[in-house]
């Protein structure tokens, strides 16, 4: 995600001017906008007349710029894209103010946002940001005598290192353990959050296992994938296969996952935890909270005021902040959020216990 512009409006408003570059983005901006807000965008539209009727131009779509009044946000993943519906307040064309439209936000569609940010929207931004900027995957693609490292950021990849040497068995073993420790230290250097290690044959499940003896911290963070090739032609095939994807998806799972474990061994004791709108909302006002969870959907509907909650979410999320706690919003898509939505879409991990 690139943030282009911010700029405040008043009232507690801010105008930001955002670019989605990938599906996450997309995703993320479906947890932002809401009811009410006011976004604008560069969009075509076929004319409509104050009497409703549509102007015979053959079905061609005319370019125009518009802002609407939020009411609907649909995220269409299959689709790849975000469908934000509302009223048009303001537009290039006059006689079309009024009218409902749907702007179709597709990767590096450039729109604004105007709404009052709520913290954890502005840290869901900035989550989309460090997301583009950072790499978060390396790709370590090896055969016998050469190795290469790419790291995988949302924008692309790029190569880090290219290692080459006299490899074999038997009386040249120790060589090859030279390149899988040049490899190692290449990999220890990255930032990352998980790791593929790829390439044609049986060097990388050799690399894998001096990996497991060397590094076992990293190893444990490392996917297998098989490819004809190494280097670019190698992380090419990676990339096709989906699979950077995927284990980008299972890195955010697995962190899911490790606070529904601890959430559910922590009730399963009877210690430092609260669960169910109520009794969160009474954490966060004693500051007991060190980790608020809160489910998307449940979030989403208690702001749009369809939701059954006799608390306000937003004063829990602020309140917990405040006081030195911190927030994630769980996806409903997976097991994590599933199990967090049986336990009513909120609990917490407390600093203390509240008797």
């Amino acid at each position: 995600m690139q943030i282009k512009s911010r700029q405040a409006t008043g009232e507690g408003r801010e105008r930001v001017e955002v670019v989605p570059e990938t599906l996450d983005d997309l995703w993320h901006l479906s947890h932002v906008v809401e009811p009410g807000d006011h976004v604008s965008g560069d969009t075509t539209r076929r004319i409509q007349r104050n009497d409703d009727t549509l102007r015979d131009k053959g079905g061609e779509r005319e370019p125009m710029w518009l802002k609407i009044e939020v009411t609907d946000v649909e995220f269409a993943k299959f689709a790849n894209r975000l469908r934000i519906g509302g009223e048009i307040v303001d537009c290039s064309r006059e006689d079309q103010l009024g009218f409902h439209h749907t702007l179709n936000v597709e990767e590096h569609t450039e729109l604004t946002v105007e709404k009052r940010w709520k913290p954890d929207q502005n840290d869901r931004l900035e989550e989309a940001v460090e997301a583009t900027e950072n790499p978060d995957v390396a790709i370590a693609t090896v055969e016998e005598g050469e190795a290469h490292v790419h790291t995988v950021a949302q924008y692309g990849t790029e190569e880090r290192a290219s290692i080459t040497s006299t490899t074999g068995k038997g009386d040249y073993a120790r060589p090859r353990d030279e390149l899988f420790a040049e490899l190692a230290a290449v990999l220890k250097r990255q930032d990352v959050d998980a790791y593929i290690l790829a390439g044609p044959g049986f060097t990388k499940q050799d690399a894998l296992d001096y990996f497991e003896e060397e590094i076992p911290d990293i190893a444990a963070q490392i996917t297998v994938v098989d490819t004809a090739a190494v280097g670019d032609r190698g992380v090419h095939e990676v990339l096709k296969r989906g699979a950077v994807e995927d284990v980008q998806q299972q890195t955010r799972i697995a962190e899911e996952a490790d606070l529904i474990d601890e959430l559910m061994a922590r009730i399963g004791e009877g210690s430092e935890v609260a669960y169910g709108p109520d009794e969160v909302a009474k954490a966060a006002d004693f500051g007991a909270i060190e980790t608020l969870l809160v489910l998307d959907d449940r979030l989403r509907e208690e702001r749009s005021g369809e939701g059954d909650w006799d608390v306000d979410v937003d004063h829990i999320i602020e309140t917990t902040e405040q006081k030195g706690g911190s927030v994630t919003v769980f996806s409903a898509e997976f097991a994590p959020g599933q199990q967090l939505s049986n336990l009513g879409g909120i609990a917490a991990l407390l600093r203390y216990r509240l008797d």
